[in-house]
């Protein structure tokens, strides 16, 4: 047999690097001070698993939402002890920690505690009583009545929220777009799993867990594709590389520039639930379980404004002028939309959902001023929005008729006379929503509309005129409910608010404190969010 000719040599030209023999391997350079809440969070959430793994049953729930508070809580002090003082752009460049970040993930942070100690409420019974006792199972099959006698716990829900609360720490420090794809997976994948664990009306969360799926699916791929186009735009994934392309554009490649950015804004945009990528936000809040709703509501908005903020003000600012008429066009939709759907609603959960898009529009009021003032008051609306959130979905976990959640419109009339403090607490949340002076949601709202009105020229102007007119809108359906609770006759229903445990009381009592401190005396948080409010590059 005769010997196959020799292939030609490639020329240098073709851009293959070739590896020296002995040549030193280099580390990444790594701040590990700058990233230890993030560690901590991962490494809770990998023992967490061993827990569910070798743990006895009867222990699990007790271990793991101590195990979830205890990485918690820690993350939190290191990050205030020691990563404060370590702001660097760090792990080769795709992870950057600065005043922003450090502000967000320690929101996040405060929202996860807050959020286990919601999904750890038991009501008497032995495991939490949001989740199905077998995840598995046909919904009222005897396989999940045979779960449920034998005291079988969805604890491995605590795992997935700290593998969520890491995929959301690592979204809003994302520097290159990569790393953000990667954290917007892993924050996204658990949270489709917890949405479908519902241990009441348990088709309708398993409808909406795959409706969350496929179509956060469909957003992974435009945020994807997006980020292929300015990687071809720029050469780089890296938001600084980008940047410095966009500022030096010399015309051979503009093309990929618009519809890389477009596609990007539109993974991002699905997941702060912006129109008219929205339509997953009323399923999937409806049918998650409570606690989780809650949890979603207030820290995957949180980690996708972050995220967004990231790329709108590092990354492609050069471009703004080529987009931010078409974003500032999805912010009016959102604020419209939200307002006036949420008019037609008779379930609560879906009501505040759609209360929700509309507060997604208002945000994006701030983000699109382009100015040091419009970042701060993104991050102290979203303070102040998500400590209201948790504690508004607390207090409709427990109102209850006939051992299921009362969340149709009509249960919760004469509430506020036979349970005048839960019904209380919830009108101070629904006025704190619908922007009430003396309330957080007011602060909020001028933080996100002031800098808009000063920097946003007339675009900005006519957005937050909208944004005024959608918030009066939304307080006819706020006021509504509370006229429901004082002053209609209770239906022949047996609704009752049931008692809270220690846990989720906390959780109400911080979110209702927060509320109104940060009404009236907002200055010192308005005063940090100012201070940090400058991104690194």
């Amino acid at each position: 047999m005769s010997a196959l000719p020799a292939l030609p040599a490639l020329p240098a030209s073709v851009g293959f690097e070739t590896t020296v023999p002995g040549a030193a391997f280099a580390p990444v350079p790594v701040a590990y001070s700058a990233v230890a809440p993030m560690l901590i969070v991962v490494g809770t959430a990998l023992v967490g698993v061993l827990v569910e793994a070798f743990a006895p049953r009867a222990v699990r729930h007790t271990v793991q939402v101590g195990l979830a508070l205890a990485g918690l809580v820690a993350a939190f002090l290191v990050l205030v002890l020691v990563s404060v003082d370590d702001q660097a752009v760090t792990a080769g460049g795709s992870i950057v920690i600065d005043g922003p970040a450090l502000f967000m993930q320690g929101t996040l942070l405060l929202f996860g505690v807050l959020g286990v100690l919601t999904m750890s409420e038991r009501f008497g019974g032995r495991s939490a009583d949001a989740f199905t006792p077998m995840g598995a199972a046909t919904p009222g099959s005897p396989a999940e009545a045979a779960a449920d006698r034998a005291g079988f716990a969805t604890s491995e829900a605590f795992p997935l929220t700290m593998f969520a609360m890491f995929g959301m720490l690592m979204f809003v420090a994302s520097n290159d777009l990569i790393t953000m794809f990667v954290a917007l997976e892993i924050l996204s994948l658990p949270l489709y799993v917890l949405t479908g664990l519902a241990r009441r009306r348990r088709l309708l969360s398993q409808e909406a867990s795959l409706k969350y799926f496929l179509l956060g699916a469909f957003s992974s791929a435009f945020f994807l594709f997006g980020a292929a186009l300015l990687y071809g735009y720029a050469g780089s994934s890296d938001l600084g590389a980008i940047a410095q392309a966009i500022s030096a554009s010399n015309g051979d490649l503009e093309g990929l520039l618009l519809p890389g950015v477009v596609l990007t804004l539109v993974g991002l945009l699905f997941k702060v639930g912006a129109v008219p990528f929205h339509s997953w936000t009323p399923d999937a809040y409806q049918g998650a379980p409570t606690p989780v709703t809650g949890f979603m509501a207030a820290a995957t908005k949180l980690a996708a404004f972050g995220a967004l903020l990231r790329l709108a003000y590092v990354g492609v600012e050069g471009s703004r002028l080529e987009w931010r008429l078409g974003v500032a066009t999805v912010a009016v939709l959102t604020m419209v939309v939200g307002a006036v759907l949420s008019v037609t609603q008779t379930d609560v959960k879906r009501l505040l959902a759609y209360s929700s898009v509309a507060h997604a529009g208002f945000i994006l009021v701030g983000v699109l001023a382009y100015d040091r003032t419009g970042v701060s008051g993104v991050m102290f609306y979203l303070v102040a929005y998500g400590l209201a959130t948790i504690a508004a979905f607390a207090i409709v976990s427990l109102v209850r008729s006939g051992g299921s959640e009362a969340t149709h419109l009509s249960q919760w009339a004469g509430l506020g006379r036979r349970h005048p403090v839960v019904a209380g607490i919830f009108a101070l949340l629904l006025l704190a929503f619908a922007g009430i002076p003396l309330t957080s949601g007011f602060t909020a709202k001028f933080a996100a509309f002031a800098p808009a009105v000063a920097h946003g020229g007339l675009a900005g102007v006519v957005m937050v005129v909208v944004g005024v007119l959608a918030s009066a809108v939304t307080a006819f359906v706020y006021f509504r409910i509370i006229v429901l609770m004082y002053f209609t006759e209770p239906t022949g229903d047996d609704v009752a608010a049931l008692t809270p445990s220690v846990a989720s009381t906390v959780a109400i009592t911080v979110g209702v404190i927060a509320t109104v401190v940060l009404g009236i005396v907002p200055g010192p948080v308005l005063d940090l969010a100012g201070r940090v409010s400058q991104f690194l590059q």
